[in-house]
């Protein structure tokens, strides 16, 4: 079962950055992890891939990678996390098969009901407000758009998760729990080694008490 509360995406200048932050959340509690590396050649994706998978194992982490199919598959990822631009889930699901979990990208409540039609795992729905981790960045949502969006997708009956993602901190999450999320993807707040558990501990612990209290 994926825990959907928090998931990591990695950051990092180098590989070996990326590589080491994945390691720090790990060993600090998070459990969904997602390697997402950009402008980066096969060969160290690869090499990254692959000591990824070794450090989620070794925590019992879910791992994602983003975009990169072929090397979801051959890194024997628990799952990979399409754009709105990449490859489309159905097709995606018929190379990596029914046991991959499949996230994507969404901006929009037709891009999220989309992804609903194509058999998506979660959508990661953001951003949130503006974040340098993104080179194209779609439109920013703010809690009005998270308000809306989570609201029409709910109308369809669809229990689909929704993640929320892009420039969060930890002042933002409870709000953004209020309007319906399943769930916090974050980056820049875990890149650091400052008080990396209790920053987990606490995020998971929010999210708890929220979907105790929605139940």
């Amino acid at each position: 079962m994926i825990e959907l509360s928090l998931q990591y995406i990695s950051q990092g200048k180098t590989p070996e950055d990326h590589i080491r932050h994945i390691e720090q959340v790990c060993q600090a509690g998070g459990r969904w992890i997602q390697l997402r590396l950009k402008d980066t050649d096969m060969a160290s994706c690869m090499n990254a891939a692959i000591q990824c998978r070794n450090i989620c194992d070794r925590y019992g982490a879910i791992m994602i990678i983003n975009d990169n199919v072929s090397i979801a598959k051959a890194a024997l990822a628990d799952g990979i996390h399409l754009g709105l631009n990449d490859m489309n889930p159905i097709e995606a699901r018929e190379i990596l098969g029914d046991n991959f979990i499949i996230g994507g990208t969404a901006n929009t409540a037709k891009d999220c009901i989309k992804h609903i039609e194509d058999g998506v795992d979660y959508i990661g729905l953001g951003p949130f407000r503006h974040t340098t981790t993104k080179k194209k960045l779609s439109p920013i949502l703010g809690l009005e758009g998270y308000q809306k969006i989570v609201s029409e997708v709910r109308l369809q009956n669809s229990k689909t998760p929704i993640v929320a993602i892009g420039g969060i901190t930890k002042d933002d999450i409870l709000e953004l729990l209020k309007t319906g999320v399943s769930g916090i993807a974050v980056s820049g707040m875990l890149s650091t080694q400052d008080s990396l558990e209790e920053k987990i501990q606490n995020i998971k612990t929010l999210i708890t008490e929220k979907s105790s209290i929605k139940s």
